[in-house]
């Protein structure tokens, strides 16, 4: 092991001076290449499949149900091992288990590459899930170890640049493999990083002491049993919802029934047990409730925010892929700036007031979505996207700070791992819900702008007359010509209902942020530390 390897950081009493910021030394910049390699690795590949799934459908002879799993699988996977990380990292040793797991992370993804049938695909799949889940909520725990007091805030900018652009890049990436080489590679090119982000870590991670005085003489079998069973049914309930009309579909009734119970049964034994795997005694801490619920709502407006526009400017805007992704990029990029910038300025400031103005810009950028219509081009979607950039990088860096930085050392491991989780079923639920009401909101304007454009209302027959007569003059015969009007009419109805769905979609998310402004009350004013 190293021996600039650095003691784990204590948290400071309230009302001290701020420590100086104490020069960084080699081991600990390896440290954080490291573990932010394996940080992106894990998050883009939660969405870089998406853009290869209708080739993976074609090499593998699958049908869309089928390849679905091969996203299912992995975010199911991924969110069962999360809460368990504080209890695995005490189990094995951290630094056994991070190595580990992103060891396990490299050899799935090299079977991924490798698999030539849907099974084996979905399969590995679900191991690399295993493997990544790990890497989130462990790398923060690292991370905040890693840098002392004074710069902390720069150890969560870096993990918040990993997790907010990580979902940017993600489709932009897999479609740029998938165009210019083939599916396989987006599982490949994971191998050489993940084998040199393990080399690395091993080298220069140390255990901290209380971890080995955290270990738990026994197995809780039961605790590990319902939350696989709970939170597995939660996550594929969240997955699979929309898709099987929600509970309209007999499966979605009964993961729902399993969700419930099942989380009602894991609270009560983890509550009981004296070695719980997930320990829900540390929710007594206010700051981490407080953390987990705005972890919720932001990383819902951020996955929501990119599950949308891709949508809106493909098939209503008629753009390109790549065009779309570029298009994210600004917002991306100031994401990172911004959170850059928020781990000095939070602790002059306070994460209080740093969280209000994020939300408030949220609010705003949100506010710009929903004016987007049929005819906006680059310049009107260009604003709110470098809003929601600012209002993200604003948000994150003082929220982990203010949730994680407020517990004891020994706590912060388990909450790492339930705020991740906290985050992760917010974005799940923000894009599950946003497909609902995409869905449901166009069906509801679609049926109010038919009624006004009854084949009956003397303003429909002019109007379609009237085209008919200028196709005409196009050269289509008159039959041609009344059909191709009519299917004009049907067109234009029909993007005019999604466009007003869209519009929905982002007021409601509008609507999220502003309601949870008030829960910033509880949000420290200043960090344990400052003054």
């Amino acid at each position: 092991m190293s021996t600039d390897a650095v003691e784990p950081v204590t948290p400071l009493a309230a009302g001290a001076p701020a420590p100086a910021a104490a020069p960084l030394g080699l081991s600990q910049y390896l440290i954080v290449l490291s573990v932010m390699c394996a940080v992106l690795l894990e998050i883009i590949d939660t969405s870089i499949v998406n853009v290869a799934l209708p080739s993976m459908m074609g090499n593998l002879g699958a049908t869309l149900d089928e390849i679905d799993w091969v996203i299912t699988g992995y975010i199911v996977a991924n969110v069962i091992v999360i809460p368990m990380t504080g209890w695995l990292a005490s189990r094995f040793g951290r630094t056994r288990y991070f190595v580990s797991s992103i060891l396990l992370f490299t050899f799935a993804s090299l079977m991924c590459g490798a698999s030539q049938t849907t099974f084996a695909l979905v399969s590995w799949r679900v191991v690399q899930g295993l493997g990544g889940g790990a890497l989130l909520a462990t790398s923060q725990a690292i991370l905040m170890e890693t840098f002392p007091p004074g710069r902390q805030g720069m150890a969560q900018a870096l993990f918040g640049v990993g997790t907010m652009v990580g979902p940017s890049l993600g489709p932009t990436l897999g479609g740029f493999i998938t165009d210019h080489w083939s599916w396989h590679w987006i599982f490949l090119i994971n191998v050489p990083l993940g084998l040199a982000a393990a080399a690395l870590c091993a080298t220069q991670l140390r255990d901290p002491p209380y971890l080995s005085a955290q270990r738990a003489p026994r197995v809780d079998w039961p605790g590990i049993a319902l939350l696989v069973v709970s939170i597995g049914a939660l996550q594929f309930l969240l997955e699979r919802g929309h898709k099987d009309d929600w509970f309209a579909s007999p499966t979605v009734t009964l993961l729902a029934l399993v969700t419930v119970v099942g989380l009602v049964l894991l609270v009560i034994h983890e509550l009981r047990t004296d070695h719980p795997v997930v320990d829900l005694r540390i929710l007594r801490q206010r700051p981490l409730v407080v953390g987990c619920l705005l972890g919720a709502v932001t990383t819902g407006g951020l996955y929501g925010c990119i599950f949308l526009f891709p949508v809106y400017t493909q098939s209503l805007l008629g753009w390109p892929a790549w065009n779309s992704g570029l298009a994210v990029l600004p917002s991306s990029l100031t994401t990172a700036v911004v959170m850059m910038a928020a781990g000095r300025v939070v602790y002059r400031v306070g994460p209080r007031r740093m969280i209000r103005v994020g939300m408030i810009t949220m609010v705003a950028s949100l506010i710009g979505m929903h004016a987007w219509s049929l005819q906006s081009g680059w310049d009107q979607l260009f604003m709110p996207q470098i809003l929601r950039g600012l209002a993200m990088g604003m948000m994150m860096v003082p929220l982990s700070l203010a949730t994680l930085r407020s517990l004891p050392p020994r706590d912060v491991p388990k909450a790492a791992g339930l705020f991740n989780l906290f985050r992760q079923l917010g974005g799940s639920l923000g894009i599950s819900v946003l497909s609902t009401v995409l869905d449901q909101r166009g069906d509801a304007h679609r049926a109010a702008l038919a009624a006004g454009v009854s084949p009956l209302a003397p303003a429909t027959v002019n109007g379609l007359a009237a085209l008919g007569a200028r196709l005409q003059q196009a050269g289509l015969t008159p039959e041609a010509a009344q059909g191709a009007a009519t299917a004009a009419v049907a067109r234009s109805l029909e993007a005019h209902a999604q466009i007003a769905a869209f519009q929905d979609a982002y007021l409601l998310l509008a609507a999220l942020f502003v309601l949870a402004l008030p829960a910033t009350w509880w949000i420290v004013r200043r960090l344990p530390g400052t003054t």
